[in-house]
């Protein structure tokens, strides 16, 4: 499956076919088919494979908003290091039921509720908790991965970015952006979407008995 995620993250998900991983390791692309059922396996196995990478840490006594902030760096990061792989995770889920999907994949889900429920969530708070969390995540990263210089040898932002193509009297307010546009930072960026998604999560949370 390494060769798998290997070809993805040079050539895209196009290129993961039978016969093109047979090429990369060198082997009859029949001969796959003793260890995967095909694409699609191949498919759940990358995903499965990027998942697995992403490291949602024990609580170390900050309590559980540095856990989830903690858990999207690290998502961030492998998202940035597989962007190819970025639509499968967030798309591979609608073509298989909850249930049939890969274990590795469900992992991610059982630690944050877990984070969740320990925190003082009732459980089904804690799924619609989740469903934000991970909602914000692959939002974030999708966003990221779409910032696109035109020529980043230019100074000017406008041209820069390609927005000086923009009608001005129908995109006034994304031209006036452009220095803002331009001075992205993915990382702040998940910073101040984890601040407003976790402060509101904190208000929702129930007061513990005393």
């Amino acid at each position: 499956m390494n060769a798998a995620l290997e070809l993805v993250d040079a050539e895209g998900l196009g290129a993961l076919t039978m016969r093109r991983l047979g090429q990369r390791v060198g082997r009859d692309p029949m001969t796959l088919y003793r260890h995967t059922a095909g694409r699609d396996d191949l498919l759940d196995g990358v995903a499965e494979l990027v998942l697995g990478a992403l490291v949602i840490p024990d609580d170390d006594g900050r309590g559980w908003q540095q856990q989830l902030r903690a858990a999207a760096v690290g998502f961030r990061a492998l998202a940035l290091a597989h962007p190819h792989v970025v639509p499968l995770l967030a798309t591979r889920p609608l073509s298989t039921p909850l249930g049939l999907r890969p274990l590795g994949t469900l992992r991610p889900l059982e630690r944050v509720l877990a984070i969740l429920v320990d925190a003082g969530f009732p459980p089904a708070a804690a799924l619609h908790a989740y469903r934000a969390y991970f909602g914000l995540l692959y939002g974030h990263v999708l966003n990221e991965l779409q910032e696109y210089v035109v020529d980043p040898e230019e100074s000017d932002d406008l041209l820069r970015l390609g927005l000086h193509r923009l009608p001005p009297r129908e995109f006034p307010h994304v031209r006036s952006l452009a220095g803002e546009l331009g001075r992205y930072d993915g990382a702040a960026e998940l910073q101040l979407g984890l601040d407003y998604l976790l402060a509101g999560l904190a208000g929702r949370l129930p007061a513990r008995p005393v």
